[in-house]
């Protein structure tokens, strides 16, 4: 689809993504760990929540409840994982100012149907992608052992996510129509965090 890049920094090459993170988001998430967890545990809440909604949403659709329904409760796991490493710490859950990133992305969602639905695999798995990508360069770079451990055992189970959404969408939509509409959303994404958010971010 020619949407993988490769960079030395990662693990793999990673797919669905029209560029990597930039240098400075990951300077500007080393200096704030606690804030990017904090934001993480957001995250993983309005991931879960997502695939909900998609499950409510096309309630009747065959094949989407019994493959969305563990994701949300993997998602959910995550988040309770998350949130005991921050009351360890003597932190919780705060709010937090959220970048234009899931919005925006929102936007691109179209609102007729049946590109809707694709629209709205397509975006999830983006945003999974770019997680998995971050993630990867957290479990390099952190200098926290338990924040690099963290991040890493959690990579196998994003990219399970990423490719999940992927799956949905070639159950249901043809090959060419998929790849044309990812690269014009990836390079939107892309485009979306081509200026770095000045708050820490997972997607700043």
């Amino acid at each position: 689809m020619g949407l993988l890049f490769s960079n030395n920094n990662f693990p793999s090459n990673i797919k669905w993504l029209a560029s990597p993170t930039s240098q400075e988001w990951i300077e500007q998430a080393i200096a704030n760990p606690i804030e990017v967890l904090i934001d993480h545990a957001h995250c993983e809440r309005k991931a879960a929540g997502a695939a909900i909604q998609l499950m409510f949403r096309y309630l009747c659709e065959p094949g989407l409840a019994e493959k969305l329904s563990p994701l949300a409760r993997e998602e959910l796991e995550h988040f309770e994982r998350v949130l005991t490493i921050l009351i360890a710490r003597g932190r919780y859950l705060e709010p937090l100012p959220a970048p234009p990133y899931g919005a925006e992305l929102a936007k691109r969602i179209r609102k007729t149907e049946p590109e809707r639905m694709l629209d709205s695999f397509l975006v999830a798995g983006l945003i999974e992608a770019r997680s998995h990508e971050r993630m990867s360069l957290l479990a390099i770079h952190s200098p926290d052992n338990e924040l690099r451990a963290l991040y890493g055992e959690l990579l196998k189970s994003e990219a399970r996510h990423f490719s999940l959404y992927w799956k949905l969408a070639h159950e249901r939509y043809e090959k060419q129509l998929i790849s044309n509409r990812l690269k014009q959303l990836a390079f939107e994404e892309a485009a979306i965090l081509s200026e770095l958010h000045p708050e820490p971010r997972m997607h700043s």
